[in-house]
């Protein structure tokens, strides 16, 4: 049945992470960039992590978050991945409207990705971050 939805190329939507500190802690903050000139409608946005910690099979819930409406040129937090979680692939798979397409892509922060060192500016925010598109 998937095989029969047309899914067109998404271009203009992206997932970020800015690393912010608490208590001595880095935590990342997770949002969804729309950077397009076009509010985005019934954005599903299904997150886990997965990976090996010391050696060991790690899986985290697969949690799911629904915002009705993601208007032009802003951000949506998502959620803060804490850095026990690091280490990780962190996923992001992203199902939204326009109009009346569909548009679906996965994003995935791969392991050691989500380090101060790879941070670049986001200049929609004016922040350093980490963008994938």
């Amino acid at each position: 049945m998937r095989e029969d939805i047309v899914f067109p190329k998404l271009e203009g939507v992206g997932v970020f992470a800015i690393p912010k500190e608490s208590d001595g802690m880095v935590f990342w903050h997770v949002s969804l960039l729309n950077m397009l000139n076009e509010k985005i409608e019934n954005v599903l946005i299904s997150t886990k992590g997965y990976g090996r910690q010391q050696n060991e099979k790690v899986e985290t819930s697969e949690l799911r978050h629904f915002f009705e409406t993601v208007e032009m040129a802003t951000a949506q937090p998502i959620e803060v991945v804490p850095s026990k979680l690091i280490g990780l692939s962190n996923q992001y798979w992203v199902s939204f409207y326009i109009g009346s397409k569909i548009y679906d892509k996965k994003f995935i922060f791969l392991p050691d990705t989500l380090l101060e060192k790879n941070l670049t500016p986001i200049d929609l925010l004016g922040e350093q971050g980490i963008l994938i598109i």
